[in-house]
């Protein structure tokens, strides 16, 4: 806080609030009121200044304010100051203690030595040749403040400095500040473990309950307080009419509390809450310490921009309010919310010292980065809170329009809920024909209907009505006669001449401070720059107006009047001249029937999932989101239980605690849950590869008497996201082998190390991002990587990455995923869903963090033939989740049965099948190739081999799902085929005809069911004497057969797919065709079955080296 602007507004939907241009005025003025009375010995009234602010102020003096702020030619002398020529770093400005800080020597050809003789010459030269090179390496990158900061060393004196530069329009800006050779931040280890810092105090805000804007603030104070060492922290929240407020602090106990002061909009300038979200950081060191003049080229056409520049000198009245109220040093951390494409300076916290204090820059970096971090937490706050006070005003619309038809007009302001239920007021009043009811702090009667006749003529034609915090702003005549009970009005017009209208009081009333009492040892007058100055003028400002009105009350108003106009511009009679009954008219509900009619469609064919249940659990509501993502239609889905119908075992507790605090009123959010996939025609069909993981929300559904019948459940779909971390969690085999594959299959894969430097960078995210691995490994992660490299999108998404990153490597717990998205080297969007999982070593230590990218920008992609090899990620990983757990199946069967053998002749047919298995697994993982399989150039290999190790092998793969199902597997083939020598691709056609298996036992019903596996040679379709035989695999079961979707990814060639198993079965069925075999599915009455039939080579045709046949099988 202190003098550094905008006044205050009346909130009015006619007529917007003053612009920041008036307010620049304003703000200026000021200044130039306080300027002037340094230079005349005048005394400077500060609370007369802000409440009388001077107008008409001349264009010079705003161009002498904003000179001031933006171009002051004065530093903090903390630091020192170069400012340099792009490419040639030739000096174009330095401070005048740069001479002392550097620890430059007297040349020998001279007798005077000042800084003016440093302009023109390379500013390389002042620092060691590494210092230098590493000058000219962070200027290269174009995000250059992602590269601060850059540790330099003295060439004379050997000194450290913290090199912080950023680019101006005339070239760069370097802030050198002193570091202490002691200083473990001077190394990357040290300054990663201050993020790591940050990182605690960022999950400590995560950690919190929802809900609760006022615990997120103070735990905040605590951490910055921590980290810091400041006497005082505080949250300043600015308020619609740009006023702040002291809503969090911690303060040594001899300090006097702000907590709960209110100043005025101009204490903060606009142009320095402008500055505040171009350079988030703040730090003041000692308001006492004399500035230090920058001396600059006389080639530059103005002064130096020193807006970026941490060393930047304030305003004398701002180092004079610090001295007030005996405050020597200050930091303040901007506190910015993201509102759609924009921006908005929520807030500061700032920490005041009674005495000097240098926080080093990495620590500073540290709190920047918590602050980000809490402006994306405080944001989902603001959300969820706009989002209850939505729902209740949305309550409170649907009693209102109930008791409307129910009951008489006046109903709603007599009766409770009533009309001072859907805002917050002091009073209200409905004008209708001529009479008026009141309630609360109003005018009187009298009072009200002149309002009315106001209002009728100069806002009766406004279909929005008026909204104002200050009558006497709104130029409404009477209202100096209504005193301070009434300064802020809304008014809605239900009819040309009746009104709805709420009050407010003056916000003087509402307003208190316990630190706002005279200090004894305050000798001044009231004039004095001072908090008791300031809350002082604030309250005398506050008297002549109310609370702003927030958008979300307009719109319930707005919304509450569409409703009542509607209803009552109608020949029907809404009011009674009795009390009784028979004075009343019935009115239809139409109109309320009509808008429940539309809250129903927008549930129905709401793109997330929503569904409800009664007080028992059972289900009565059921979008079609949720049927299509469950494959359970509505109509089947109602009255089924919830618990033990439809959630899987393993969230059924998860679901019970939910259900019983929801139907106590305790509504919960983020709570993942497992639902059954129904298929096709299936009721009972849940495969787990097939679970549907939605993260829902709880909301208690009541009657009109307020009693809870049920809860509603609003989802978001994770099933994807889930199925990218249950593939590397299940996945079993060499880690490392994995992420260093060249194979394509294999997501985009890149790591950290302890330092957060870039220590993994696989084969996919050089396709992915165009960047080499050797281009990226040992850079920074944050900064150098990501951001000067592959350039994120915004600073929210570089937030979120960093809070991931550091997590991972400081051993905390790291979120499951979040959203990502940056440019790739061509300057392509991607976007990303990252996963994070922490490294360590064999003793437990955390020396890193792995993440993983799942492209989910596939539709874009998909327009865009450059990316639609990246958009296929999302398809190529859950082929490999489908046909990894075949033979990981298989090894886990076969180790079994050897854990219970004894060494024998069976015991190494179970080893051959575990190595197939193996065998098949490496195939997946480092030779498949979408790609080749869609265009039919796989290569192939050709080995011999005997169908019954091919059958063992597969079977074993099945065998612990056909055991939990209780059905049997019948097999009819001859010994002949079974033992006959076959020479082929054994492993490729081992992943088939598992495949198709697999999906047969998925599919039969259970328990008690059978599949069967029938071999036989069919006829030969080749020439006689062509050393082929041809074999024809049926694999059998009963029941109603696969789902549709899955038999239209399999067949049809159509981009994309339905579900992953229709994948798996469509990439199946190309790699047969390149095997010269074709698939079919057909659908019998009692029974469904895959047939394959396949032409392989016998040891015929490896003895006369044949060829390959020259055509498949029509």
């Amino acid at each position: 806080m202190g003098f550094e602007s905008s006044s205050s507004a009346a909130s009015n939907m006619k007529q917007p609030q003053k612009s920041n241009t008036a307010q620049y005025s304003v703000d200026a003025g000021l200044f130039a009121d306080f300027d002037h009375s340094v230079y005349s010995g005048k005394s400077f009234n500060y609370s007369k200044s802000m409440i009388s602010p001077p107008t008409n102020v001349p264009d010079e003096h705003i161009t002498a304010y904003l000179s001031t702020i933006q171009r002051g030619g004065l530093v903090q002398p903390f630091g020192c100051l170069i400012a340099v020529q792009e490419p040639t770093f030739k000096i174009l400005g330095v401070s005048d203690n740069c001479i002392d800080f550097l620890g430059l020597s007297l040349p020998s050809n001279s007798t005077e030595f000042n800084v003016k003789g440093l302009i023109g010459t390379d500013a390389r030269t002042l620092f060691t040749p590494s210092s230098a090179a590493s000058l000219a390496r962070a200027a290269s990158f174009t995000e250059i403040s992602l590269m601060n900061p850059v540790l330099v060393h003295s060439r004379t004196s050997q000194k450290p400095f913290y090199a912080i530069l950023h680019r101006i329009d005339s070239g760069i800006v370097i802030d050198l500040e002193p570091a202490k050779s002691a200083d473990p931040a001077l190394t990357l280890a040290g300054a990663v473990q201050s993020q790591k810092l940050a990182v605690r105090a960022i999950s400590r805000l995560q950690s919190l309950p929802g809900g609760d804007i006022g615990a997120l603030c103070d735990t905040v104070v605590e951490d910055v307080q921590r980290l810091t060492g400041y006497d005082r922290v505080m949250v300043y929240q600015f308020h619609e009419d740009d006023h702040g407020e002291v809503v969090s602090e911690i303060r040594r106990s001899d300090l006097e509390p702000y907590l709960g002061l209110h100043y005025p909009a101009t204490d903060i300038p606009q142009a320095a809450r402008f500055l505040f979200k171009q350079n988030r950081v703040r730090m003041i060191c000692d308001c006492n310490a004399t500035p230090v003049k920058v001396v600059q080229s006389d080639e530059l056409q103005r002064s130096l921009c020193l807006v970026n520049s941490t060393l930047r000198a304030p305003h004398s009245c701002h180092t004079q309010y610090m001295a007030n109220m005996g405050s020597i040093a200050s930091l303040a951390l901007a506190i910015v919310t993201k509102n759609k494409n924009s921006s908005k300076l929520w807030g500061l916290v700032v920490g005041h010292h009674c005495s000097p204090r240098y926080v080093p820059f990495p620590l500073r970096y540290a709190c920047e980065f918590l602050m980000q971090a809490f402006g994306l937490q405080l944001q989902m706050e603001l959300q969820l809170a706009s989002q209850l006070a939505e729902k209740k005003a949305m309550k409170t619309q649907t009693l209102l329009c109930d008791m409307l038809l129910r009951d008489t007009v006046s109903a709603i302001v007599t009766q409770s809920p009533g009309i001072m239920d859907l805002v917050k007021c002091d009073g209200a009043a409905l004008y209708y024909n001529g009479r008026c009811w009141l309630v609360g702090v109003t005018p009187d009667e009298s009072q009200v209907k002149e309002l009315v006749s106001w209002l009728v003529v100069n806002h009766g034609d406004e279909s929005t009505g008026l909204t104002t915090d200050s009558l006497v702003d709104a130029g409404y005549p009477g209202a100096v006669s209504l005193g301070d009970a009434v300064c802020g009005v809304a008014a809605a017009g239900i009819s040309s001449k009746d009104y709805l209208i709420w009050f407010r009081s003056n916000t003087a009333s509402a307003i208190k401070w316990g630190g706002a009492k005279h200090h004894p040892r305050d000798r001044d007058d009231a004039g004095r720059m001072h908090p008791r100055s300031s809350f002082k003028a604030f309250l005398e400002v506050a008297k002549s107006r109310s609370l702003p009105w927030e958008t979300s009350e307009i719109d319930a108003i707005h919304s509450l009047r569409v409703i009542m106009r509607e209803s009552f511009t109608s020949s029907r009679p809404v009011l009674s001249s009795s009390g009784n009954n028979n004075g009343m008219v019935g009115r239809d509900a139409n109109e309320l029937t009509s808008f429940v009619c539309e809250m129903v469609r927008v549930i129905e064919t709401a793109t997330a999932p929503i569904f409800g249940v009664d007080s028992n659990g059972c289900i009565n509501g059921w979008n079609k989101k949720t049927a299509e993502m469950t494959g359970l239609e509505a109509s089947e889905a109602m009255g089924k239980s919830l618990a033990d119908e439809i959630v899987q075992e393993e969230s059924r507790g998860a679901l019970e605690s939910l259900l019983s605090k929801a139907l106590q009123g305790e509504e919960k959010k983020n709570v993942m849950l497992k639902l059954r996939k129904f298929g096709h025609n299936n009721k009972d069909h849940h495969p787990e590869s097939s679970d549907v993981c939605v993260l829902v929300n709880s909301c208690t559904s009541r009657d009109y008497t307020e009693k809870i019948i049920g809860v509603c459940f609003v989802g978001q779909d994770m099933t994807s996201e889930k199925a990218i971390t249950d593939r590397f969690i299940r996945l079993q085999g060499d880690y490392k082998t994995i992420v260093q594959s060249l194979n394509p299959l294999i997501p985009p894969i890149f790591a950290s190390d302890e330092n957060a430097c870039c220590s993994e960078w696989n084969a996919a995210m050089e396709k992915l991002t165009g960047w080499s691995k050797y281009e990226v490994i040992g850079r920074t992660l944050p900064g150098q990587v990501f951001g000067d490299l592959c350039k994120v999108k915004c600073q929210d998404t570089l937030t979120k990455f960093l809070i991931s990153l550091y997590q991972g490597i400081a051993g905390d717990n790291v979120p499951e995923s979040s959203l990502v998205g940056f440019f790739d080297k061509e300057g392509k969007y991607i976007e990303a869903s990252l996963t994070a999982n922490k490294s360590t070593n064999t003793e437990g230590k955390v020396i890193g963090c792995f993440f993983f990218l799942q492209i989910i920008n596939k539709e874009s992609s998909s327009s865009c033939p450059e990316l639609k090899e990246s958009g296929q990620s999302l398809d190529e990983l859950a082929y490999i989740r489908q046909e990894i757990k075949n033979p990981l199946n298989g090894i886990r069967f076969a180790h079994k049965l050897l854990e219970s053998s004894e060494i024998s002749e069976n015991q190494r047919q179970f080893l051959e099948t575990s190595d197939a298995c193996e065998k098949q697994i490496a195939t997946i993982i480092e030779d498949t190739d979408l790609k080749s399989i869609e265009e039919g150039k796989l290569q192939l290999e050709t080995e011999e081999f005997r169908l019954e190790s091919v059958l063992d092998t597969i079977i074993s793969q099945v065998m612990i799902m056909l055991r939990e199902r209780k059905s049997q597997l019948r097999v009819e083939v001859s010994q002949e085929i079974k033992t006959l020598p076959l020479y082929g691709d054994r492993v490729k056609l081992q992943l088939i005809l598992a495949d198709l298996l697999r999906n047969i036992v998925n599919h039969a019903p259970f328990p008690d069911s059978w599949v069967g596996i029938k071999i036989s040679s069919g006829h030969n379709l080749a020439h006689d004497n062509n050393p082929y035989i041809h074999l024809q695999f049926r694999m059998i079961h009963p029941g109603k057969g696969l789902p549709s979707e899955m038999v239209s990814d399999m067949f049809e060639t159509r981009d994309g797919w339905v579900t992953p198993d229709g994948l798996g079965l469509k990439l199946s069925r190309k790699l047969l065709e390149q095997m010269n075999g074709r698939v079919s599915y057909v659908r019998e009455d009692e029974r469904c079955f895959f047939q394959v039939d396949l032409q392989v080579k016998t040891r015929l045709g490896v003895e006369t080296r044949g060829t390959e046949a020259g055509s498949s099988i029509q």
